[in-house]
């Protein structure tokens, strides 16, 4: 997932996927803890889209509350 593909969907659909990305990491710790990983690099995989998807909505919501001129 890049943030091109990030930019071209809706607020609501970026929160929805940010849920989904915070549960995997949840089942991927617990995944690490018990010693279970197929994947480990998985985990920054999915720590380094949170913070993308974030990202994105922080961009939007700062464009959504610039005053247009």
């Amino acid at each position: 997932m890049n943030a091109k593909e990030l930019r071209e969907k809706t607020p609501d659909q970026l929160r929805d996927q940010l849920a989904d990305l915070k549960k995997e990491a949840f089942n991927l710790r617990f995944q690490a803890a018990t010693n279970q990983m197929e994947n480990t690099a998985r985990i920054r995989q999915v720590r380094r889209d949170v913070a993308r998807v974030k990202t994105v909505l922080n961009q939007k919501a700062a464009a959504a509350a610039q005053p247009e001129a």
